[in-house]
């Protein structure tokens, strides 16, 4: 797709935002989150229109130490933040295996190639599995807020999970609008923790 046909994501969810507030409804996202600082931005603004159940989800993550900091980070965050709507966090596994089985072979792939591609499917499809388990309306990632991550991709994935799963997927583009502009004030205000780089250990080594 050229760079004058790709999908513009932030005015496809205006739509669904805005159908919402017509329609008066407040529905359940599943949010899944890869940390405290990039989901802050994103609960602020979509608490606004849903009831959000967020998931903390990362098996990539390395070390433990790392995981842990950035857990404890996001559940400090939830706990301070003042949301419209209730908004409450689930903690996922912590099981690097299954990342590690997930990129096998990818080992030496540059950052943002197939082995990223594979990690967001990883988590992206633990939120699209709860989201179906719990009856959530649709879910979401907050992966499209960093503007290292191809927000096409992301939602590409979403989407293909969301047709397998029959549950909605939220398209996004969270960078847009001074969105990681705002991660980074609200980062500041709460005094988050912010990492110098995405998660695994092969982040670490590029």
């Amino acid at each position: 797709m050229s760079a004058m046909n790709q999908r513009n994501y932030q005015r496809e969810l205006d739509c669904i935002l805005r159908d919402l507030e017509r329609e008066g409804r407040v529905p359940k996202l599943l949010l899944h989150s890869c940390c405290g600082p990039c989901s802050s931005y994103v609960l602020e603004y979509l608490s606004e229109y849903f009831e959000i159940t967020l998931l903390y989800y990362n098996p990539n993550i390395y070390p433990p130490q790392e995981y842990r900091t950035r857990e404890e980070e996001e559940a400090r965050l939830i706990g301070q933040m003042p949301f419209p709507h209730r908004v409450v966090m689930v903690k996922g596994t912590y099981e690097p295996a299954e990342f590690y089985r997930e990129v096998k072979g990818l080992e030496r792939e540059p950052e943002g190639g197939a082995r990223c591609e594979r990690c967001y499917e990883l988590r992206l499809r633990q939120a699209a599995q709860m989201a179906k388990k719990t009856g959530c309306d649709f879910f979401t990632t907050t992966l499209t807020i960093s503007p290292l991550k191809s927000a096409q991709k992301i939602n590409a994935i979403g989407e293909r999970l969301a047709r397998e799963y029959q549950v909605p997927y939220l398209p996004s583009d969270f960078k847009k609008r001074d969105g990681y502009k705002r991660s980074l004030e609200l980062s500041r205000e709460y005094g988050l923790y912010r990492q110098n780089y995405c998660g695994c250990i092969y982040s670490i080594r590029t």
